[in-house]
């Protein structure tokens, strides 16, 4: 079991992100505890984003390092909304 709970691992993405928004409106984490993965929600305009975390991922997170994959798609939000901005 994880060492630490939605709204630490919110906080780190947050930190590590902070062009993402703020925990509880722009950025929602949830445990699922059937497939034992991270769900992250990202929401910025009309643009929504779902990312899977898995456990391994969210450690390294914690531990203040990139989370990699999460990055890539934040970065893919983020080209799409600067994409209609024009």
């Amino acid at each position: 079991m994880a060492t630490y709970d939605e709204k630490q691992l919110c906080e780190k993405i947050t930190e590590l992100y902070p062009e993402i928004g703020s925990c509880g409106i722009d950025v929602a984490v949830n445990f699922n505890t059937t497939e034992k993965t991270w769900t992250v929600d990202l929401k910025k305009d009309s643009h929504n984003l779902r990312h899977f975390l898995d456990t391994l991922d969210a450690e390294r997170c914690m531990d203040g390092k990139q989370c990699v994959a999460l990055g890539l798609e934040i970065a893919q939000l983020q080209k799409n909304i600067e994409g209609e901005q024009f």
